[in-house]
């Protein structure tokens, strides 16, 4: 787990509850006792919660509160009007609920980044997955993902179709569709595994620093997967590798 990665999990962390026994959290937190950035991050969104939890907490509820939605249950096609005391609380939520979802786009503002793309990628490949189709057609595979509104019109590498393809499946990004092939390099594979080549695609507009059309693959390496990036055609493609850059360049 890297800083971006643990940074996306304490998002969800909620001191002062059981959200420390989760595993991933349990991991990003004891990643942020060794990283001093981290831990700079971690205290001031942890202080953000704490402002945020004593706001709510100072919203007073209105004398008379649950007598008025009894009487409203009772006799529905009654008209109450609100107590003044009242509208002001719901008015005080509301502006209250609007600044929280600002501060939670603008926590989210950094997610479109290439960086957190191939972090999500890479993890699905690693974690463990299901695919939608088992075939090693291609043609019922493009069929398949344009049927599901996938990106269908992706063009291989020269070398990649000497990888065994065996099927593919829809993965999710920024509200919209990721295209996930899956293929062998024909080395043995451990037990349940069913494949350790994956290539992702997925429109360039949903990644604010999608490689430039043209240039190299950027080649780098994610958690265990060496990975290769790269624009063609107005898609992003991300071809990963569960082994060293020598096996990843035989099939680009």
């Amino acid at each position: 787990m890297n800083l971006n990665e643990a940074k996306t999990i304490l998002l969800l962390y909620r001191p002062g509850t059981t959200d420390a026994e989760d595993p991933q959290i349990a991991e990003a937190l004891a990643l942020a006792k060794q990283s001093p950035e981290l831990a700079r991050w971690l205290a001031e969104q942890t202080a953000r919660q704490t402002q945020l939890r004593g706001q709510f907490q100072q919203i007073p509820v209105p004398a008379g509160l649950q007598a008025q939605i009894l009487a409203e249950t009772v006799a529905p096609d009654r008209i109450i009007p609100w107590p003044p005391r009242l509208f002001l609380a719901a008015a005080a939520a509301f502006m209250l609920l609007g600044w929280l979802a600002t501060l939670w786009l603008t926590h989210r503002s950094g997610d479109d980044t290439l960086d957190i793309y191939q972090q999500r990628m890479a993890g699905i490949a690693l974690r463990g997955y299901g695919m939608d189709l088992t075939t090693n057609n291609p043609n019922p595979i493009r069929a398949y993902l344009a049927q599901k509104h996938a990106p269908a019109d992706y063009i291989l590498p020269a070398a990649l179709p000497t990888a065994g393809l065996v099927g593919c499946a829809v993965e999710g990004w920024q509200n919209v569709k990721v295209s996930m092939l899956c293929f062998r390099t024909g080395r043995p594979l451990p037990p349940g595994q069913a494949s350790d080549l994956w290539l992702f695609v997925v429109d360039s507009s949903t990644l604010k620093d999608a490689p430039a059309p043209g240039t190299p693959p950027q080649i780098t390496t994610v958690n265990r997967l060496t990975t290769a990036t790269w624009t063609q055609g107005g898609r992003t493609y991300l071809l990963g590798v569960a082994g060293d850059p020598a096996t990843l360049q035989k099939f680009l």
